[in-house]
């Protein structure tokens, strides 16, 4: 029951290329940097990941994608990375944007076994419909696209409405950062950081948490549990300087009262 890794390295080396990894985070809120850096170091190349976004160009995601590690991006938007937006534009990135709420539903049926789902969100767009530019060539020219959806009509309480046909997304690692853990993988994130980190944990086959603080098994209260340690199969404990590096995506300032 003991899932606790001696390091981040040791957690990762498994990771091949050609891998598809869940990662947790928002911008740069809540991403398991460490565990990042760590398949940087690895070297495993050709990754897809699922993730909210990419992080910024020297940090997060960013790192692996400056490296030119990933292959495939399955996000809900490129956000302040610029390198994000080049390699995609110039064919060198393959990008599947998907709506947020969507990519969240996606994961988390994932990780709940459900193969599919239908959605209102994006019905009557490409989203459904197709051609949303997924990869370009050098020239700029659309080289793949995305397919049609299936849609269907259900009676709802506000009359028949249309819905699209959403596929799961199951990765074969989960990459999360947790404030809390404890020997048995349960976690507990805090605030804004818990945001994709328990759906990445759930649609992982194997879900590796770097967390801030590790605590012995039954320290945390059940109630206050968010991933249960079922999700997780190693835990890597942070040191108190990898716990406290943490960046700000964009910092906004107010000028002091008085000046």
């Amino acid at each position: 029951m003991d899932k606790v890794v001696a390091s981040a390295a040791e957690a990762v080396a498994d990771i091949p290329s050609g891998a598809t990894l869940a990662v947790g985070g928002f911008g740069l809120c809540g991403i398991p940097s460490v565990l990042i850096d760590a398949v940087l170091e690895a070297g495993a190349e050709d990754l897809e990941a699922v993730s909210n976004n990419c992080g910024v160009d020297d940090w997060g995601l960013g790192r692996l994608l400056m490296a030119k590690r990933l292959r495939r991006m399955i996000s809900s938007y490129v956000g302040e990375n610029k390198e994000f937006a080049r390699q995609y534009l110039h064919g060198e990135l393959e990008v599947e944007l998907t709506p947020q709420g969507t990519l969240a539903e996606r994961m988390r049926a994932g990780g709940s076994g459900i193969p599919a789902f239908f959605t209102a969100t994006g019905v009557g767009t490409q989203v459904a419909e197709g051609g949303l530019p997924w990869k370009y060539d050098a020239d700029g020219n659309v080289v793949v696209s995305s397919p049609p959806k299936q849609t269907q009509s259900f009676e709802t309480a506000e009359g028949e409405k249309e819905f699209v046909l959403e596929h799961a997304i199951v990765a074969d690692f989960g990459l999360v950062r947790a404030w809390k853990g404890d020997r048995h993988g349960n976690l507990v994130y805090r605030d804004s950081a818990r945001n994709f980190n328990p759906l990445a944990a759930m649609c992982g086959r194997v879900t590796v948490a770097e967390v801030e603080e590790l605590v012995e098994p039954g320290e945390l209260d059940p109630n206050e549990i968010h991933t249960p340690g079922v999700f997780v199969q190693r835990v890597v404990p942070l040191t108190p300087e990898q716990a406290a590096d943490k960046r700000i995506e964009k910092r906004t300032v107010r000028p002091k009262e008085g000046n």
